[in-house]
């Protein structure tokens, strides 16, 4: 009898973990790497927030807090859903978790049995399709390709539902792609949703703050209120307020269920740090002034981003609408040999090969449900932006 459960084998290590490991080892090494790997912004948190939590340490509220979210920052979250989405939530409806991945791993464990069904669009955020394995449910990835935005259709949805649906997961604007559902494309799924009851919806809205272009951000319960019993909104500090290290995830949703995911977390992780719940309730309350300063630095650098790449030869990258991250096709580079002789048979040895070659560690699109294509987070600086689309041009200009 081996020491791991069975349960380990339905759920392998996350792939953008694997590429920041391998660009420390090679920096380890003492080469020139340019991270592009990382989701998170490069932007330190605001001052304010870091000040309410060294008070909160100052004035002892250090110890056990309830085990799903403070009353002050229940409320503080409630008066987010109803000022940014028109969604009215009571503190019985929401739930703060330690970052918005626990709050949807937890809700996954609450309520699949083993073969229900959910739907991923994809590309996908890595971990969608493994937490739903790991709660013994059935991952069922819907391909939004390029063509169509990397977004999936009404059509698509409905192709896609069947009587073992539970659950759709829904990440508007997208990692790994940027793309984001428009209001009309938003109430079109909600159209075939509706005619399909015992379908659920998990949004995940954490890059909601992160859009560009006068594009103007919806999350489903708002499109179609009819919904709205039937969606778990899930939504975090993490991105907007570059909150990424100090793991607060929250939601809204149906009593039973927000209910289910306290239990939960009692039997697990009990209560997020009081510290960061204390940040958090000053994330939520206080001006954001400094984010249309940090948008226009990313759609900066987007801007940036997109044009160099589409300099590089065979590869082709549309332009998001929010989130920090372009997701590129390098499909006019497969079959060709880099300088070493590498064969580039597929969006991992592109990657491989990049990373080796030039130093520029980036992560295949197969990670993320759909290939031949990269994903690039563009939270880093503008100098390193441009010197990594150097060395990608480089590098494609190199393959023959």
């Amino acid at each position: 009898m081996g020491l791991l459960a069975s349960r380990m084998d339905r759920i392998q290590p996350s792939a953008t973990m694997a590429v920041t490991d391998r660009a420390r080892v090679l920096r380890a090494e003492g080469r020139d790497v340019i991270g592009l790997g990382a989701g998170e912004p490069d932007f330190d948190t605001p001052d304010p927030i870091k000040e309410a939590a060294i008070a909160a340490i100052r004035e002892g509220k250090t110890k056990y807090t309830a085990v799903d979210g403070t009353p002050e920052l229940k409320k503080a979250i409630a008066a987010k859903f109803k000022r940014d989405n028109g969604l009215d939530y009571a503190p019985n409806q929401i739930t703060v978790g330690n970052g918005g991945k626990q709050v949807l791993f937890n809700a996954l464990l609450a309520t699949l049995d083993p073969g229900d069904e959910v739907v991923i669009p994809a590309p996908y955020w890595v971990s969608y399709p493994e937490m739903v394995s790991f709660a013994e449910g059935t991952p069922v990835p819907v391909v939004g390709p390029q063509e169509t935005g990397f977004k999936i259709g009404p059509q698509d949805l409905e192709a896609a539902i069947t009587p073992r649906t539970k659950w759709l997961i829904l990440n508007s604007p997208s990692n790994p792609t940027g793309a984001a559902y428009s209001r009309a494309e938003m109430a079109g799924l909600a159209e075939v949703l509706m005619a399909h009851p015992q379908v659920h919806v998990m949004t995940d809205d954490m890059y909601e703050k992160l859009v560009y272009d006068d594009f103007e951000f919806t999350t489903i319960a708002q499109v179609e209120p009819r919904l709205y019993d039937r969606t778990l909104t899930i939504n975090g500090v993490s991105k907007a307020y570059a909150m990424t290290g100090w793991r607060i995830g929250f939601a809204g949703g149906p009593v039973e269920l927000i209910r289910a995911l306290g239990i939960l977390m009692s039997q697990s992780t009990s209560n997020p740090s009081s510290i960061s719940q204390a940040a958090a309730l000053a994330a939520l309350t206080q001006p954001e002034d400094y984010l249309p300063v940090r948008n226009a630095a990313f759609k900066e650098r987007r801007d940036l981003v997109v044009a160099g790449l589409n300099r590089c030869e065979g590869l082709d990258c549309p332009m998001p609408e929010g989130a920090f991250y372009v997701f590129p096709s390098c499909a006019g580079c497969i079959g060709k040999t880099a300088p070493d002789g590498t064969v580039i048979d597929s969006d991992v040895d592109f990657v491989t090969a990049l990373l080796e070659t030039e130093g520029v560690a980036v992560v295949q699109g197969s990670a993320f449900g759909l290939g031949p294509h990269f994903r690039v987070s563009y939270a880093t600086s503008t100098e390193a932006l441009a010197e990594a689309c150097t060395r990608i041009e480089r590098f494609c200009a190199a393959l023959t």
